[in-house]
């Protein structure tokens, strides 16, 4: 299902570097270029362009947006003006009953290196997560049509190829804004990596930073500061060994003090972020995390007080210690109720379902939570481990993308004829849906 054009566009995007300033703050990202590109490619099946612009600042001054988004937005008016999202259109505006969405990201993680395909395989920062699906979901779109010229006159799809949903922004400058005007389907689409299972939820992620803000000292009288080093460490290890996640996920991740050898470093951060498929377990999960950080300044204090060295930091834990949240209260998209229609079309079109005892994971889907009336899928070839997503050596397979490919015509055709579905009527309009705060 992939042609020469396909192959040439998914190498074209591999090359562009378009890793968000969050993950990348020195190398400007070619999003507007990788986008342009993506919709002359998509012209080609009849999608037009409906918007193509960067996110207004009043969608990063929301109070639930991540920390670093807002502080980055607020000292650089380029931070926003380089992460522009896209938005296509095929066939005329319908009510949201006749309409389909598909969603995917063109921004990366950081780390570039020439792409190539080589054994069947593409090779790229992107080739996965989530460059390689944008590419097949055409593959896929354009079989659908060959198989039914008449689809637009019947149903609408909905194409977003968004920026910021990497580096932690999590779709808040990207996919958020379109949702909140509207632009979305009965059936919401979002192409990541599931190894082309039918995923219907998603979590949401929390971040929680530890600071330390104490001393610094020499080298040669290092008893004389306050080891942020040593105390950072030993909490890492403590609430990676005492926070039990159950239903959701803790990841102990970055730990800095300083580069150099030469000194005791009195200040630093660790990072943890902390993954929920609903709002209980979230709450759960902060509680026990705000326990925890108690009780391991308490146990590090206990084990260092005589410690001739780590007096000082051990007394002082405490008082020099602060738990803040850099992300939190996002929703998570948990499995739909009351829309039996979706195993129906599920089913319909042949796709695998998810296993109910394997944990989601977290991505832009989360917006489409407590909408009525939708539902949403994730879905995707390859997986985000298995082909090395934000990692070095990033890949997919072109069988991958070919079964991807044919999932997503099989399940546009099926969305187009399904009997749920109201009859096909003239063009009508859905009403756009602004956010309360930011009309």
């Amino acid at each position: 299902m992939l042609t020469p054009a396909d192959h040439q566009l998914l190498l074209d995007l591999l090359e562009l570097p378009t890793a968000g300033p969050l993950e990348q703050p020195v190398v400007p990202a070619a999003l507007w270029q990788a986008q342009q590109r993506y919709a002359e490619a998509a012209a080609e099946l009849g999608f037009a362009t409906v918007q193509h612009a960067a996110p207004a600042p009043r969608w990063a001054q929301l109070p639930d947006v991540p920390v670093p988004v807002r502080t980055a937005a607020a000292a650089d008016p380029a931070f926003l003006a380089e992460q522009p999202s896209l938005l296509l259109r095929l066939g005329p505006p319908r009510e949201r009953a006749r309409t389909l969405m598909f969603n995917v990201h063109l921004d990366t993680v950081a780390g570039h290196w020439p792409a190539h395909c080589t054994d069947g395989a593409y090779h790229g920062r992107g080739a996965v997560d989530a460059k390689g699906p944008a590419v097949a979901l055409l593959a896929g779109l354009r079989a659908a049509l060959a198989a039914r010229p008449e689809l637009p006159g019947h149903t609408t799809v909905l194409l977003q190829a968004v920026a910021a949903e990497e580096g932690g922004a999590l779709g808040t400058l990207g996919t958020r804004p379109l949702v909140e005007q509207g632009h979305y389907g009965r059936l919401n689409v979002f192409c990541e990596p599931t190894g082309n299972l039918a995923l219907t939820s998603s979590t949401a992620a929390m971040t929680a930073r530890l600071r330390v803000v104490g001393q610094d000292a020499v080298d040669d009288q290092p008893a004389a500061g306050h080891n942020a080093t040593v105390l950072l460490g030993f909490l890492a290890q403590h609430l990676a060994a005492t926070v039990h996640p159950g239903d959701g996920r803790l990841c102990v991740a970055g730990l800095h003090t300083g580069h150099l050898h030469n000194r005791v470093y009195g200040r630093g951060e660790l990072l943890l972020n902390l993954a929920y498929p609903d709002r209980a377990t979230a709450q759960r999960l902060e509680r026990a995390l705000t326990t925890a950080v108690a009780e391991g300044l308490t146990a590090f204090a206990d084990r260092f007080a005589a410690n001739p060295l780590l007096a000082r930091t051990a007394v002082d834990a405490r008082r020099i210690t602060r738990l803040d949240w850099l992300k939190r209260g996002l929703p998570a998209l948990e499995p739909p109720l009351g829309e039996p229609w979706l195993p129906q079309l599920l089913a319909a079109a042949g796709l695998a379902r998810w296993p109910v005892d394997r944990p989601a994971f977290t991505c832009d889907a989360i917006w489409l939570a407590n909408r009525p009336g939708t539902a949403t899928v994730v879905l995707g070839p390859g997986t985000l481990a298995g082909n090395q997503a934000h990692a070095e050596g990033e890949f997919v397979r072109t069988t991958e993308l070919t079964a991807f490919a044919e999932s997503i015509s099989r399940l546009l055709l099926a969305f187009d004829r399904h009997p749920t579905l109201p009859k096909p009527s003239p063009s009508i309009p859905h009403p756009q849906e602004p956010h309360p705060v930011c009309p």
